[in-house]
């Protein structure tokens, strides 16, 4: 009896120790990827993160975008996203990594337990990462692919010194299904919609094994896809071999989450390659540490600045042929954004020209579309000397484009409309409606028309919708 008392008190203790002890994960590239001692790993990291200029941009940050590689390799640029992070208020991170190692369908969830590194454990946030599994849709529970990845866990060392308190979801991605891609990316937007303490990490390195040159070259297309948020661009690019990017899915899924939550825009801030770093350029592989964010929106010094800019440069260039060269020092201006200048006569319109996808920094997309307007908009002559004078700059601000799927979701006086059918397109901003007095039925006509398409086009078209942020010099004065 004795003895089976004893047995039973031993079983009770392992089945309580099973129930009140969480699972843990055990790194697998711990003195690997990066250090496995605790105060190393932690002077590491610390080293890294202290030779980055934490100033944040304006807006809200929504994800990161970080390498994956060994620290001697990436972890200076890592560090580079990771020092954002300093003292915001962030209690999880989902970090969406590739499958290296294991082939499976869709998106595999990591639900329970903690992970550990040599700086600690992390725990799992349970209740988000179960509200993401959906077998219908192919996001499911599958633990068995992560052992062997590298993708999240080299991420979480970074986490650990630039937060205190927070939890993770980690998610790989397998071979991506249109079901997860749909499913994932709209509860991922809901997620950071709804708490701002929620962010994404999309974890992946850029070009992989050309000569330097080759790799910067590729990497800066790749980077500017992303910086403007342009996934069908980005998603051409990566099929053509274009682009490449180890964790494509990851930064696709995430960019289509961050697009949906209202992101509007990307901000660099650190490019380098294996060759910077060992000073072997034959064959690179690419970094990028990118943050994306959704924009509050232009102070009144910034506007003020475009306009006196936009009208600089339609002066200098009428009276001189020349463009001005400005040196700016504003973050905000230096991101890149899709801008359009519209030039008004007595209130007429007298030129307008821009662009749909931000591929220039802000400032240079004003000057570039102050020329076109002034002297390169199809529908008008040039604006001579003689008329500078009478002349009302205004600019507007697009963000990303958004499909309609249903145009009674369009709002007249918020939402501008582009369309696209046959090798044609057309678009109109958010104000044109307003200054004509038309309803969503004209706008659709009207925006078919300037396309040089019949007034029901739209009904098989691709239209896509838009917002933007529009001021003139009229409402700076006043």
């Amino acid at each position: 009896m004795h003895i089976l008392r004893t047995l039973s008190f031993l079983l009770l203790i392992v089945l309580v120790s099973s129930c009140t002890n969480p699972k843990i994960k055990e790194p697998n590239v711990s003195g690997k990827f990066y250090p496995s001692d605790k105060t190393t790993l932690a002077s590491v990291v610390d080293g890294f993160l202290n030779k980055v200029d934490t100033s944040p941009p304006p807006g809200r940050l929504l994800a990161l975008i970080s390498p994956h590689a060994g620290y001697i390799y990436s972890g200076q640029v890592a560090a580079y996203s990771y020092a954002r992070l300093k003292d915001k208020d962030i209690d999880t991170v989902i970090i969406i990594g590739p499958s290296h190692y294991s082939a499976f369908e869709g998106v595999s969830v990591y639900k329970e337990g903690k992970w550990k590194t040599p700086l600690g454990m992390v725990d799992i946030d349970t209740k988000i990462a179960k509200s993401l599994i959906n077998n219908e849709k192919d996001v499911r529970y599958l633990p068995e692919v992560f052992e062997k990845e590298h993708s999240v866990e080299v991420q979480i060392p970074f986490l650990q010194r630039v937060l205190d308190d927070f939890k993770i979801v980690p998610l790989l991605i397998g071979r991506p299904t249109k079901k997860s891609y749909d499913y994932l990316t709209q509860r991922l937007a809901e997620l950071i919609l709804k708490n701002k303490k929620i962010m994404i990490i999309a974890s992946t390195d850029l070009s992989h094994y050309h000569d330097y040159d080759t790799a910067v070259k590729m990497d800066r297309v790749t980077i500017d896809a992303v910086l403007g948020l342009a996934i069908e661009d980005l998603r051409k690019m990566l099929s053509k071999g274009e682009a490449e990017m180890c964790g494509a899915y990851p930064v696709l899924y995430t960019l289509r989450a961050v697009k949906d939550a209202g992101a509007t825009r990307g901000v660099l801030f650190k490019y380098a390659n294996s060759g910077d770093v060992t000073g072997q350029k034959q064959s690179v592989v690419g970094y990028a540490a990118i943050g994306l964010y959704s924009d509050t929106g232009l102070t009144l010094l910034e506007k003020k600045k475009l306009l006196d800019l936009a009208k600089k440069t339609i002066f200098m260039y009428v009276k001189e042929g020349k463009i001005p060269e400005p040196e700016i020092k504003d973050e905000r201006l230096l991101a890149k954004g899709a801008t359009f200048v519209t030039i008004k006569k007595h209130g007429i319109l007298r030129g307008c020209i821009g662009d749909i996808v931000p591929r220039l920094p802000l400032y240079k997309s004003v000057i570039k579309n102050a020329v076109f307007a002034c002297s390169r908009d199809p529908r008008f002559r040039p604006v001579s000397k003689d008329e500078l004078n009478d002349l009302e700059i205004e600019i507007s601000i697009l963000s990303p484009l958004k499909e309609v799927k249903d145009v009674k979701d369009i709002r007249i006086g918020r939402d501008g409309l582009y369309i696209v059918k046959g090798g044609r397109s057309g678009l109109l901003l958010p104000q044109v409606p307003l200054e004509f007095g038309w309803d969503r039925d004209e706008f659709l006509r009207h925006v078919c028309m300037k396309a040089g398409l019949p007034p029901d086009a739209w009904r098989d078209a691709r239209l896509y919708s838009f917002t933007a942020e529009v001021f003139s010099e009229k409402e700076i004065i006043q």
